[in-house]
């Protein structure tokens, strides 16, 4: 007698079947967790992952930092838009974007085009003591890091908020939090869409 298919073999096949060619791109700040908790989620998938910050380092033949030491920010973020389309277009996998990448409008409209998007959303105080110690993040090479920080967080998260799904950082495992993930692309594709021409006119609402 065949044992049933497993809960999380049954829920990745409803969750590549709701992305067709799409990919599913994480957003969010430094320190959020988009690469080692999406190379979790693609390997549960079964799909392909690709850091797009390792992709511009490859596409440049430098690091990030050398870009933006010799370049200017401007500069690397038309590679990275540029990566980020190229990217799109070999769907389905699972995309890591780095911290500015949603900012730019363009590049939000490829992703609801091609994608589903997933931010990450963290605590400042988290994120600043996961990247408190690192030095290779341009951003922070301020006066004031952790001011720096804060400053792009208060600017950053409205736009976040735009992406289709979005998951809560807390203290558990990469592990955890890939499942709690993989849950949530599962509602958002088992949502019913509201038809518009369902929707009843309020009472005294001239029409």
């Amino acid at each position: 007698m065949a044992s049933e298919p497993k809960r999380v073999d049954a829920r990745s096949r409803r969750i590549l079947s709701a992305l067709g060619d799409r990919s599913i791109v994480f957003v969010g700040m430094m320190g959020a967790g988009k690469t080692t908790i999406g190379r979790r989620v693609a390997a549960r998938l079964d799909i392909p992952f690709a850091d797009v910050d390792v992709e511009i380092e490859k596409a440049a033949a430098k690091t990030i930092p050398e870009i933006f030491a010799e370049h200017g920010e401007a500069y690397f973020r038309d590679g990275e838009r540029r990566v980020i389309a190229r990217l799109l277009g070999d769907g389905p996998q699972v995309l890591a974007t780095g911290g500015g990448a949603f900012m730019n409008a363009e590049t939000r409209r490829a992703i609801a085009a091609r994608a589903v998007s997933v931010w990450i959303a963290a605590d400042p105080d988290v994120l600043w003591a996961r990247v408190r110690s690192k030095a290779t993040r341009p951003l922070l090479q301020t006066a004031d890091p952790e001011g720096t920080l804060r400053r792009l967080v208060a600017e950053r998260y409205p736009v976040y908020a735009e992406a289709d799904v979005t998951v809560n950082s807390h203290d558990v495992s990469k592990d955890v939090m890939a499942e709690e993930i993989l849950a949530a692309l599962d509602r958002h594709f088992s949502a019913p869409v509201a038809d518009p021409a369902a929707v009843a006119t309020p009472p005294g609402d001239p029409t």
